[in-house]
């Protein structure tokens, strides 16, 4: 389909690019981003009056819950949440039901995802068998199945010596570990320690949870060389850390959830379990400290942390409650109105979602307009006043500690290799 985006204003982080242009799309690429061909005649046009034409959004934490809920064709609709929110491509972590550690169960995620024809799916291999910390994964058979790095997910390693292992097969072969920083004996409570943890009597988790794991962490990848995504970032002594790391030239990058980025551990409220989230919701000085490093390219990524909790997890008291929250289709408008309300701006606000996360994830051409590349493009009305409605969500997971907040921006429309795969 040809397809012409008309009067909107043209966002790439990557190029530079900031100005009023129209988009023509033909066979799947850019053909041309302003100065459209005399001979170019499109199928349908899009009027994008008042709205960012922006590089399709790529996420690197998205669990879609498939292999282990196909009956629920839970793969669908994460993939429809996905699209709605502009979101194009995104990174999936191995801990599903069968854990992603075998390449046949890889390659039927991938053929099941493209088959569906809707964003990009990129997934994360188990580093170790069954996400048990005792066996490495066949990571070269991985890769070729199609994963694009190795992870535990929310799975602490339980011996330092084996992550060695993992960090030195990894570096020899020139995979990325994808690790979440947390000891995993200190990491065992469900709220950020602190006063408030104690004034409602729930078991906490230190900020040494996250600090540990991180000196753990650049020891051994000094020694082996490896090259390390640290996921979602709570601390502020985290983010200094990472800071002197990447100071001292350390081949780590990090992420940080929209959830970590607006909140802080008062919006747990009177036991809130919409905001029962791992890593757990810290102090408002650990949120100025993460904004600050997400604006000065300390953390290189915003993620929604897409993690849809079925009702019955969720209505338990907060100790018992699964932790997560869907965030896929809020992740645009939580990124525009960060770059707002920090001062980082528009450009850096779009480049945390697009450019810096495409990067990371080593695929061409996404997260970036150019001229010939392919066509994965976010219309967004930056105006659209809306109220979250969890009700409303696209996600089987009904449940967002942004239920009820008013946010400003909402896509409409996605396209994702020139197909038209949402509007509104």
């Amino acid at each position: 389909m040809r397809i012409l985006i008309t009067n909107g204003r043209v966002v790439d982080p990557a190029s530079g690019l900031d100005r009023q242009a129209d988009v023509a799309v033909a066979d799947g690429k850019l053909l041309a981003i302003g100065g459209t061909p005399a001979d170019f005649n499109a199928d349908r046009t899009l009027d994008a009056t008042g709205c960012l034409v922006l590089p399709g959004l790529v996420d690197l934490a998205a669990r879609l819950r498939e292999p282990g809920y196909e009956h629920e064709r839970m793969l669908e609709s994460e993939m429809a949440a996905a699209v709605a929110g502009g979101v194009t491509s995104l990174v999936c972590p191995p801990d599903t039901d069968p854990v992603l550690d075998e390449p046949g169960l890889v390659e039927m995620l991938k053929f099941r995802a493209e088959k569906m024809q809707s964003a990009r799916l990129f997934p994360l291999g188990a580093l170790t068998r069954g996400l048990k910390g005792e066996v490495l994964t066949e990571m070269a058979e991985l890769t070729e199945a199609g994963c694009i790095g190795f992870s535990q997910a929310e799975v602490p390693m339980p011996s330092t010596q084996v992550l060695q292992r993992a960090l030195q097969y990894a570096s020899t072969f020139g995979y990325t570990a994808w690790l979440r920083p947390q000891d995993r004996d200190l990491g065992q409570g469900v709220a950020a320690s602190g006063p408030l943890a104690t004034r409602l009597g729930l078991s906490g988790v230190p900020v040494a949870a996250e600090t540990i794991a991180l000196f753990t962490i650049f020891e051994l990848v000094r020694s082996t060389g490896a090259r390390v995504h640290l996921c979602r970032l709570s601390s502020a002594a985290g983010v200094a850390l990472v800071r002197a790391a990447k100071a001292e030239g350390l081949p780590v990058s990090c992420d940080v959830s929209i959830n970590s980025l607006h909140l802080a551990d008062i919006d747990i409220g009177y036991f809130d379990s919409r905001a029962r989230l791992n890593p757990p919701l810290r102090q408002q000085r650990d949120r100025d400290a993460l904004s600050a490093g997400l604006a000065d390219g300390t953390i290189d990524a915003l993620v929604s942390d897409h993690t849809p909790v079925e009702a019955d997890a969720k209505t338990l008291p907060f100790a018992e409650s699964e932790p997560g929250a869907s965030g896929l289709e809020l992740l645009l408008p939580l990124a525009l109105q960060w770059g707002e309300q920090s001062g980082a701006g528009l450009m850096r606000a779009v480049e945390v979602v697009s450019a810096a996360p495409a990067r990371l994830v080593g695929v061409a051409g996404a997260g970036r307009l150019e001229q010939g590349g392919a066509a994965d493009v976010c219309v967004a009305d930056p105006a659209i006043e809306w109220q979250v409605r969890p009700e409303a969500l696209r996600s089987q997971g009904k449940h967002t500690p942004f239920g009820g907040y008013a946010l400003r921006g909402r896509t409409r429309h996605t396209l994702v290799g020139g197909r038209l795969v949402h509007t509104c």
